[in-house]
């Protein structure tokens, strides 16, 4: 797939923030080397190569999560991979990024945002909460905590870092699957079920988030406001 220069920038960017998490030589190397604005006479090999990270994560999460990440870092125990979660995004999309810091590889996932962040269902999350029986999403910076047996079976817990998310324990805020989680939901309603304010994603997603996302990873949730 081609990518405008426009999209290579924006990428570029993303990539910039994940060398400073992860202090991977490779994008340390990415971000040194600016994007070439090519003239009329100039072959494409003379532009200098960008590892590229998917143009789909918008690069103001990404720097949101690196600063949130440099902030917290004392208590992430491990830089691989990172989990981040763009709410702007409508639930039918998939917004749930896995990010390999060493490479650049993306992976996207469908996941649900709390009920109590979209009483009326719109598909789009209208505010965060992190009140005790609000029912609803929480931004900011999460380290993954243990894996258990719940009520959705095999799940992992996750420790908020920040004010906005502190009772992350307390209201069992975890990543776990769920039935209104699965794209077949979209199919027949145009968007996700909600969660209780969890993260909730499909089956086949949360095996990958389990082995790539475990215990002592960072994952960051957030949404750009657009008024």
């Amino acid at each position: 797939m081609s990518l405008s220069r426009r999209q290579i920038i924006e990428a570029g960017a993303a990539t910039g923030a994940l060398a400073l998490m992860a202090s991977s030589p490779l994008l340390a190397q990415a971000i040194d080397s600016p994007v070439v604005r090519r003239r009329p006479d100039m072959e494409p090999a003379q532009a200098r190569p960008r590892v590229m990270v998917d143009p789909t994560v918008d690069p103001r999460i990404v720097q949101r999560a690196r600063a949130a990440f440099d902030r917290h870092r004392a208590q992430i125990r491990d830089t691989a991979v990172v989990g981040i979660v763009d709410f702007t995004r409508f639930s039918s999309d998939p917004r749930f990024y896995l990010l390999d810091t060493n490479t650049g590889r993306v992976s996207r996932h469908f996941v649900s945002h709390g009920r109590g962040s979209d009483p009326s269902h719109t598909g789009f999350l209208q505010r965060f909460s992190n009140l005790v029986g609000s029912e609803a999403s929480s931004d900011g910076s999460y380290v993954i905590g243990d894996y258990y047996y719940g009520r959705y079976g095999r799940s992992m817990r996750v420790r908020g870092l920040d004010p906005s998310n502190s009772n992350a324990e307390a209201r069992a805020i975890v990543v776990h699957t769920a039935w209104y989680a699965e794209p077949e939901v979209i199919s027949q309603q145009g968007r996700l079920g909600r969660s209780e304010g969890c993260f909730a994603l499909p089956n086949r997603s949360l095996q990958e988030v389990m082995a790539r996302l475990g215990p002592g990873h960072f994952l960051y949730a957030d949404r750009i406001r657009t008024a």
